[in-house]
């Protein structure tokens, strides 16, 4: 591994297949002069050919080390580097149309996209390495087993599109799990408008707190049958076989 051990801590397999490195840089295709920025670098990978399509990379890096030996790789004309959490990172101080790209560690993946539904406005579109079930429920449909929380969520602020599996012999050390590609791209006019952001999210996670509940059961605390009714939902109904569209509807009429 070039002379890094792996930390288990930051959920560390890194990219090593140069055929998949090539898929990646195609999808995402990167162009001269637009804002990209690389999530978790880590061997650099990725950068080397971002930094080739697109003259300069952000790169957010939280492994010290590997954010040393990426400050000694790359001049500040081809890098800014952020040695920071992504968690937390406010990437509204990026400026505006970011393109970012990732491979995600799997410990992280939802609270992270969870994160960068904030700056949606700041965001042209996200290419991201995620866990191949991660992204099977990130694209669900409908009354599928893999709809759900993350699914309603996300497809409340983005396109999805799973663009091709990555099997576990593309990184070091290999994940135990296959892994996917995927892009998520801002709705944005097109998004459905909430009123209460906070209000939506709460009812979306007990509608699948307990998949087997109705929503009559799943919603008891957050209102009755007469709401669910004014939103066009039968109440003996479960969670999963609502859309996306159904929650920002019911969630309106709470929202009063």
């Amino acid at each position: 591994m070039k002379g890094h051990a792996p930390r288990k801590r930051f959920g560390q397999n890194f990219l090593a297949d140069p055929h998949y490195v090539t898929r990646i840089l195609d999808a995402v295709e990167p162009r001269r002069g637009e804002n990209v920025v690389e999530i978790g670098p880590g061997l650099a990978a990725l950068t080397a050919g971002l930094i080739e399509r697109a003259g300069h990379v952000t790169a957010i890096e939280i492994d010290r080390d590997l954010a040393a030996r990426l400050r000694s790789s790359y001049a500040p004309g081809q890098m800014t580097l952020q040695e920071a959490d992504a968690l937390d990172f406010d990437f509204a101080t990026l400026g505006e149309a970011q393109r970012i790209v990732g491979n995600l560690p799997y410990n992280i993946s939802t609270p992270l996209l969870f994160h960068l539904m904030q700056f949606t406005t700041r965001i042209c579109d996200i290419h991201v390495m995620l866990q191949k079930e991660v992204v099977a429920r990130m694209a669900a449909a409908p009354g599928t087993s893999d709809y759900g929380r993350l699914t309603v969520m996300l497809q409340a602020k983005f396109a999805v599109t799973r663009l091709f599996v990555i099997p576990p012999g593309a990184f070091r050390p290999a994940p135990e799990v296959d892994s996917a590609f995927a892009r998520l791209t801002p709705l944005g006019s097109a998004a459905p408008r909430i009123a209460d952001e906070v209000l939506f999210a709460r009812i979306v996670a007990a509608a699948f707190g307990q998949r087997r509940k109705t929503l009559r059961n799943a919603l008891a605390s957050i209102c009755g049958d007469a709401a669910l009714r004014a939103a066009g939902l039968d109440p003996g109904a479960r969670g999963e076989t609502l859309a996306m569209q159904d929650y920002v509807r019911l969630a309106a009429i709470l929202a009063g």
